[in-house]
C-alpha cells in the first residue's frame, strides 16, 4: 500500500491522498485548492493521476477543501463511485452546485466589466458538472464496512467537525490506515464530539490549529460585544461565514442573546441560499449535532432569509442598522464581497471574522489590518472596524488533537501530519515525538510514503 499526497500539505486546503493498494487506486477526498494564487493556480493544471485510473473516491466531509475539486475530477474522466455519509452527500448536493454557479458568475462578472486578465474569463467548473458529478454518489451509514475496490475496505467513523464528517479507515492485504479528516473540538456548542480513532497501522491527521490553543472566552460574550459596538455607531454587523456550521452557530448564539435580551431588537439575515438549505438539514440530521429540537428551531427561525440577488442587494441600501451573515467565510466569493464593497469603506460598520482565515484570501488580509483590498479589480478602502472572534473554531486545537491520538487503541507505526500551515503542522509532529514517541512525518506535496 502507498500514499501519495497531492494536496492539503504546508497548507489548509486541496486535500486529495491517493491511496494506492495493488493495481487499485483509491482517493481520499478531493478538495479545492483555496488562498494564495500559486495554490488556486493548481485547480487549474491536470491532477498528478489519471482521473480514469480510480476506482473511487471517499469523501470524510463536504467543506470545499475536501470536496470541491469533484466536478473537474468528473469532467476529467473519472467515473467512479464517490461515497461518503448521508449528510455528507446531502451537503454536497448543495455546496457544489452552488461553487459552479459562483464560479461561472464570477467569470461573467470579470466579462462584463473587463478586469480579468483572461479573455475570455472561464469558470473552472459550471454548475452542471456539478450536477453531473452528483450522480455518482453513494451514501453510506457511518460504522458499515464499504468496498470501494476490489481487495479493499473502508468504513466512517464520527469526527465531530460538521454534519457527516467522517474519519475513515481504509484496509488492504492485512495493512490499516486511518484518514483522521478535519476533527471537531470536544466540547463544541453544535457538534458531537469526535469518536476516538479506530484501531490502524498508520494514521493521516489533521493540523489546522497544532500549533495553537483556543481561547477560552465566552463566543456569546464576544459576539454580543460586537452587535453593541456596531449598533451604538448607527452600522452593521457583518460576519463572512461558511455556509455550512459556522453559520448555524452564529445563529444559535443570537438567538440565545435575543431569549436572554442581552443585545438590541436588530433584524437578522442570512444572506445565502446555500446557508438557507443547509440549515434545514440539521432538522433532518438531529442525531448528529447535540440541540435540542427547541434549540433547533430557535435557530431556525433567528434570521430573515435573503434567497434572491435584489433581496441581497437591498440590504446594501438599507439604512437601518442589521446583523448580516453571509458567504463565503473567508470572503474569497460569494454575496459578502458585494457587501465588503459597499461596508469596508464606512466607519460605521462592524466586519467581524468567525473562522480560520487561510493565507492568500481577502479574509487573511483584513484580519491582519489591511487599509484596503482588492474587489473586482479594484481598490477598496478599509475604515470599517474588522474584528474576530477568538473562540469558534469547528477544529480541534493541539490539546485536543493529542487527547484524540491518546485514545489509539494502539500506536500506530507511522503517522502523517497534513491539513496545516507548516508552522502548525510541524508544531504538532514535534509534540506528538516528544510527548507520545511516536513515529512522525509532515509529507511535502507529491511525496509517496510506503506503508508496509
Amino acid at each position: 500500500m502507498q500514499i501519495a499526497f497531492l494536496g492539503a500539505t504546508q497548507t489548509v486546503t486541496g486535500s486529495r491522498y491517493l491511496l494506492t493498494c495493488g493495481e487499485r487506486r483509491v482517493l481520499v477526498d478531493c478538495g479545492l485548492f483555496q488562498g494564495y494564487q500559486y495554490l488556486r493556480l493548481k485547480n487549474w493544471s491536470p491532477p498528478p493521476f489519471n482521473p480514469r485510473d480510480l476506482d473511487a473516491v471517499i469523501l470524510t466531509h463536504a467543506h470545499l477543501d475536501h470536496s470541491g475539486y469533484l466536478p473537474l475530477l468528473v469532467k476529467r474522466g473519472f467515473e467512479g463511485p464517490i461515497y461518503a455519509t448521508a449528510a455528507t452527500t446531502q451537503l454536497c448536493r448543495i455546496l457544489l452546485p452552488d461553487s459552479g454557479y459562483l464560479q461561472e458568475e464570477q467569470a461573467n462578472f470579470a466579462n462584463r466589466h473587463g478586469f480579468s486578465k483572461h479573455h475570455p474569463a472561464l469558470p473552472l467548473y459550471t454548475e452542471a458538472d456539478a450536477h453531473r458529478c452528483l450522480q455518482q454518489f453513494q451514501s453510506v451509514p457511518f460504522e458499515k464496512t464499504l468496498s470501494p475496490a476490489p481487495g479493499v475496505e473502508a468504513a466512517f467513523r464520527h469526527a465531530g467537525h460538521l454534519l457527516g464528517a467522517a474519519s475513515v479507515r481504509l484496509d488492504h492485504a492485512g495493512v490499516s490506515v486511518l484518514f483522521s479528516g478535519d476533527l471537531g473540538r470536544s466540547a463544541d456548542p453544535l457538534m458531537k464530539a469526535p469518536a476516538p480513532p479506530a484501531d490502524c497501522d498508520y494514521l493521516v491527521v489533521e493540523s489546522t490549529y497544532g500549533d495553537r490553543i483556543h481561547a477560552t472566552t465566552d463566543p456569546q460574550a464576544e459576539l454580543r460585544q460586537a452587535i453593541l459596538r456596531a449598533h451604538e455607531r448607527g452600522g452593521n454587523l457583518l460576519i463572512p461565514t461558511s455556509a455550512v456550521g459556522r453559520a448555524q452557530l452564529l445563529m444559535l448564539l443570537i438567538a440565545q442573546l435575543q431569549a436572554a435580551a442581552a443585545i438590541p431588537d436588530i433584524p437578522v439575515y442570512l444572506d445565502s441560499p446555500m446557508a438557507i438549505d443547509a440549515t434545514d438539514l440539521y432538522v433532518r440530521f438531529a442525531a448528529e449535532h447535540r440541540l435540542s429540537a427547541a434549540q433547533t428551531q430557535a435557530m431556525c427561525r433567528v434570521a430573515k432569509l435573503v434567497r434572491t440577488a435584489d433581496e441581497s442587494k437591498m440590504l446594501d441600501r438599507s439604512r437601518t442598522p442589521a446583523i448580516i451573515l453571509a458567504a463565503s467565510g473567508m470572503a474569497t466569493g460569494g454575496r459578502v464581497v458585494h457587501h465588503l464593497k459597499v461596508f469596508a469603506p464606512d466607519p460605521r460598520h462592524t466586519i467581524l471574522f468567525a473562522g480560520f482565515q487561510a493565507g492568500g484570501t481577502r479574509g487573511a488580509e483584513l484580519v491582519a489590518g489591511a487599509t484596503q483590498i482588492r474587489i473586482h479589480g479594484e481598490s477598496v478602502p478599509v475604515k470599517a472596524e474588522v474584528a474576530q472572534l477568538s473562540c469558534m473554531s469547528a477544529h480541534a486545537d493541539a490539546n485536543e488533537l493529542i487527547a484524540w491520538l491518546r485514545q489509539a487503541p494502539r500506536v500506530p507505526k507511522k503517522v502523517m501530519v497534513t491539513h496545516g500551515e507548516p508552522a502548525a503542522s510541524d508544531a504538532l509532529r514535534g509534540r506528538i515525538q516528544a510527548e507520545l514517541a511516536w513515529n512522525v512525518v509532515v509529507p511535502e506535496y507529491r511525496d509517496q510514503i510506503e506503508l508496509p
